[in-house]
């Protein structure tokens, strides 16, 4: 089946994937988009499986703070190329977004959020990491709850 070049940047637009992953995926959906989006998830969470052993040291810490409530958390990647993508600060900051707002007991918590793509934050991880082809994790969250609250950034 022949994909049009048209159809191939739409899913691109709407996942960010490769162009090459969005051809074969739209090839393998026989052009059927929520398809073509699902198996691009699927490749997601093979790359995560493949690459589950190797550390991720680089990444992105944030804060934000809300009254007297303050969460602080890390997204944690392989390398520094894409921790300073902005797809990957951009989830960064949707994550810490979703933090403050839903105020979770625990970092489980904070992975079934909804985010404003309409995924859980774990399965946007997940996407990203389809994307980068790198291991993505949630490596903290903390949250905390006082009558006053300061951040400082260094």
């Amino acid at each position: 089946m022949a994909i049009a070049l048209a159809d191939i940047k739409k899913l691109r637009d709407m996942t960010s994937a490769g162009m090459m992953d969005c051809k074969k995926a739209l090839e393998e959906a026989a052009g059927d988009f929520k398809r073509a989006v699902e198996i691009l998830r699927e490749k997601g969470k093979s790359t995560l499986a493949k690459r589950g052993e190797n550390e991720t040291t680089q990444g992105a810490v944030l804060s934000r703070i809300n009254g007297g409530k303050a969460v602080l958390v890390c997204l944690g990647c392989e390398t520094d190329f894409v921790a300073a993508t902005p797809d990957f600060k951009k989830l960064a900051g949707e994550i810490a977004d979703a933090a403050i707002t839903a105020f979770p007991a625990d970092v489980e918590a904070l992975k079934a959020v909804k985010l404003a793509s309409g995924y859980s934050l774990e399965e946007d991880i997940t996407n990203q990491a389809g994307k980068t082809g790198e291991k993505h994790v949630l490596a903290y969250y903390g949250a905390l709850e006082a009558p006053f609250v300061s951040e400082y950034v260094h």
